[in-house]
């Protein structure tokens, strides 16, 4: 086996088995060609490697916006970060205009779901840019795109509020698949709306930190009586291609290391299946069983018995907003 390759198996309890993965990568930071290629080599692996799933971090594809933090990137007018701003809007992902097509064939040839972040351009709302997750099926489908609802503080200079179109779930061998980005995951209505849809196999993507998996990765798995897989990139100075804008005053300011991993697995009881992995670039595989999701139901189902919808019911506006309603 490899030794960039973690591989769990656990008991085979009943049929409602899956094979699930997580592709902890670098980027080409801020290269949308590039990065697109290190995934589709990512997904091909997972699927010689018997996975159902592999899921990639929070907008690797074309990167986390490290340079806000570190480049002044709150300064009104500054032509610096428009410059940023106008190489991280191009190098962004036009789904409807068939940028993820290479990715689809990828996933379709290799037999595998797949479900990445990735920051979203989309044409009819100019060149604003969404943190988004993408899930495409095993034939090269584009099931769902979910939009960050709410981007996280400096993350707010460069991306957009997303909206509720993309709260949904699907079933995939037997689990209900959903997930968040990031922040998102310490919204307890955010995560409410995807268990009333009855998922019971979470993904959380992380743009890379231990700090950020450790905590509330067995929360969420012991909440929802779930299993999660947190799937996170890494970002060194290395990493930093020669062609990125400004690449000189990039890796002057930027840390030597701005995301370490920390991707992780845990299983419906809170427990680890594969702890937070940090520094290097490698396929977590698991094989998870639903009977344990069963098991750990029987004490706790949070919209199962455990709810009372008599008292407490949550509304969800899952339409997409585009910001102007034409009629000809």
């Amino acid at each position: 086996m490899d030794q960039l390759t973690w591989m769990v198996r656990m008991p085979n309890y009943s049929s409602g088995h899956c094979v699930v993965a997580i592709a902890q990568i670098a980027p080409v930071w801020l290269d949308r060609a590039g990065t697109m290629d290190k995934i589709a080599g990512k997904i091909r692996e997972a699927g010689q490697s018997g996975v159902r799933l592999v899921v990639f971090s929070e907008g690797v594809l074309p990167g986390y916006p490290f340079w806000i933090e570190h480049t002044d990137g709150a300064r009104f007018e500054s032509d610096l970060q428009k410059s940023l701003f106008a190489h991280y809007s191009d190098q962004a992902v036009d789904i409807a205009g068939g940028d993820m097509g290479s990715l689809c064939a990828t996933a379709r040839e290799a037999g595998v779901w797949v479900m990445l972040g990735c920051i979203e351009r989309d044409p009819n709302r100019g060149q604003s840019v969404f943190a988004s997750l993408v899930t495409i099926d095993d034939n090269g489908e584009i099931r769902n795109v979910h939009r960050k609802l709410m981007p996280t503080y400096e993350e707010r200079l460069v991306w957009s509020p997303g909206d509720g179109a993309g709260l949904r779930t699907f079933e995939l061998d037997g689990f209900r698949l959903g997930g968040l980005n990031c922040w998102e995951n310490w919204m307890p209505l955010a995560r409410s709306a995807l268990y009333a849809q009855g998922e019971d196999l979470h993904v959380a993507v992380w743009p890379g930190s231990v700090r950020n998996t450790e905590q509330i990765t067995p929360f969420i798995a012991r909440e929802g009586r779930s299993f999660v897989l947190s799937a996170s990139s890494l970002l060194r100075q290395e990493d930093i291609p020669d062609n990125a804008p400004h690449v000189d005053l990039l890796r002057e300011r930027l840390p030597a290391v701005c995301a370490d991993g920390g991707s992780c697995i845990a299983g419906p009881d809170g427990e680890w299946i594969i702890p937070p992995r940090a520094d290097d670039e490698v396929l977590l595989i698991a094989e998870i069983d639903h009977a344990r999701v069963r098991e750990e139901r029987q004490n706790f189902d949070p919209f199962g018995h455990y709810s009372r919808p008599d008292v407490l019911e949550l509304q969800i506006d899952r339409r997409r907003r585009n910001g102007a309603s034409i009629r000809d």
